[in-house]
Order: structure tokens, then sequence, then C-alpha cells
């Protein structure tokens, strides 16, 4: 190999070198302290509906919760049915609430209840996984409405005015939302063939991290 040609791969190697190390110095520069939570906003965004992810201190005390369902509250609805597992006095009053959106609602609900068991809040998840199945008749789940009803319980706060935002129910207007609270978990939602039980169309799980003591 030619002094020229080693030169300049040397050089070129350098510079990687170099580039590749400020990297890894301003990724060392984001690690959390050994009992801080740390969330990354997307780029250019005060103020999203989730986070790019969430970093936590080696003495964080993390809670893991099951995948939580929908629980069976309109004695109105058929056995067995989607239907069967919304609860009418969450929607009371709002008009174009989807099936899932209203599940949702309740699953959602679900897992404040079994945080509050543990001792912790919705302000505690860190991350999330949601699974929805597809309604009846329809070529894909219902997003839009799951995450109308995330924006019922997380990610609701102002980041930069510290404001509680209204949010939409269904087709109604915005208004306060069932939870105000300013968590942005790291989430994941995904389509999947079936859940454990008949009807469900959403079944979520979620990290929380317990305050530093």
């Amino acid at each position: 190999m030619k002094r020229r040609t080693k030169v300049v791969i040397g050089t070129a190697l350098t510079a990687s070198l170099l580039t590749g190390g400020t990297a890894l110095a301003e990724g060392r520069g984001w690690w959390p302290g050994p009992k801080e939570v740390r969330v990354m906003l997307p780029d250019g965004q005060s103020n999203p509906a989730i986070a790019t992810g969430v970093a936590t201190g080696g003495e964080v005390a993390i809670y893991q919760s099951s995948g939580l369902g929908p629980t069976a509250l309109n004695p109105s609805a058929p056995a067995g049915s989607p239907e069967l597992y919304t609860d009418p006095t969450l929607t009371q009053g709002a008009t174009g609430v989807t099936v899932t959106e209203a599940q949702a609602l309740v699953v959602l609900r679900n897992i404040k209840t079994n945080l509050e068991a543990v001792g912790l809040t919705l302000a505690d998840v860190i991350t999330m996984k949601c699974y929805l199945m597809k309604p009846p008749g329809v070529e894909t789940a219902d997003y839009a409405g799951w995450n109308r009803a995330y924006r019922q319980y997380f990610a609701n706060i102002d980041l930069t005015s510290k404001e509680v935002v209204p949010v939409p129910m269904g087709t109604s207007a915005p208004k306060a939302p069932l939870v105000a609270n300013k968590a942005r978990p790291a989430r994941a939602t995904m389509e999947v063939a079936s859940l454990a039980v008949k009807g469900w169309m959403v079944e979520v799980e979620v990290t929380a991290a317990y305050k530093a003591r």
C-alpha cells in the first residue's frame, strides 16, 4: 500500500473515531444519575404525546404490571361482545366514542388502580405497551380511538406552560381530561390477532418507576 493511500485511510479513520467519540461523549452526558429518571423527547418537540425513550438510574426501583384488559361494566351488552367491556359512566354525554376508545378508557383506569395498590400513580409510568384488536368489519385496529383514550390519562399537561390541555372524547369538543398527567412514557402500540378474553379489544402493560427516596 502506498504512503499516500495510508495517510488518506488514516485520516478518514481518525475523523471517524473523533466523530464517534463526540457522539459517545454526548450520550454519556445524558446518562441518568443513580436515582434519576430521564425522559428523551423527540427533536424539536416540547409537548409530545410519547417520549422517544426513558433512562433510569441503577438505583431506581421499577414496577412492571401484567397486561391488563377492560372490566365488564356494561350489563346491557350481549355476553362476549366488545361493548360489554365498556363503562357507560365514563363516556356519558360524549358522542362518536368508538368501542376501542371506550374499552381503553376502562383499561387505563384499571392501570391507575393497579399502580395505586403498590404506591404509584399514572405520573410514574415510564414505558407502555398496548395491544389492539381490530373491531369487527374493520380493516385495521382503531389507533385513533386508542390515542384519544390515552390522552385522557397521559400527556395532557403542556410541558412549557404547565397548563392542562383539553382533549376530545369521540367526536365531542375537547374538554378537561379525566386525569391531568404530564407523564409521557416511551410507548409501543401494535395490532394483534387475538386477546385472552373474548370481547377484549385492548390490553395494556406498563412499567413505572418509584420516586427516589
